[in-house]
């Protein structure tokens, strides 16, 4: 039967362990990373099946300035293999996603539109849901945040919340 000390000597020994361990593995603080990651753009989102309780990739997504707005030109993306879309494309001649948050002087109302029925059918699954739409408002006090719709969607059911 093992005693406290005991307890005690086998988590030193294995505290120290890591800590070497730790610091011949990592590279020194003053490292510099060469390559920037590009910039996370204001709105991103992600979608999980509730099926399979797995990331939902592949899944063509529009976002929409709704109002005010002086374009409505959408954003398109598709969800990566982590079911997540960190990145937008829209058309060269109009505005960035970044640029309509950084001039925006009142409340936003925004759509996102996911091809769920595309989804579902690519998978032998007849959908109740052709497509999932989330509106949301977006605010000009808010301009620093970050806005993420996680969407957990089924063939019969789905759920948004604003992450983080």
């Amino acid at each position: 039967m093992s005693t406290r000390s005991d307890s005690l000597d086998r988590l030193t020994a294995l505290s120290s362990q890591l800590q070497s361990s730790q610091s011949s593995t990592l590279a020194p603080a003053t490292s510099t990373a060469t390559m920037a990651s590009p910039a996370r753009p204001p709105i991103t989102c992600h979608v999980l099946d509730t099926t399979t309780g797995l990331p939902a990739s592949s899944i063509p997504v529009t976002l929409t300035p709704l109002s005010p707005t002086t374009s409505s030109t959408p954003f398109t993306a598709t969800t990566n293999s982590d079911g997540r879309v960190t990145a937008w494309q829209t058309q060269p001649s109009s505005p960035s996603l970044s640029d309509l948050f950084a001039n925006n002087t009142s409340a936003r109302a925004w759509s996102l539109i996911f091809d769920i029925g595309g989804y579902y059918e690519a998978k032998g699954i007849k959908s109740f849901w052709p497509d999932v739409e989330i509106r949301f408002v977006t605010r000009p006090e808010d301009a620093k945040e970050h806005y993420h719709v996680p969407l957990l969607v089924g063939p019969f059911s789905y759920t948004a919340y604003r992450g983080s």
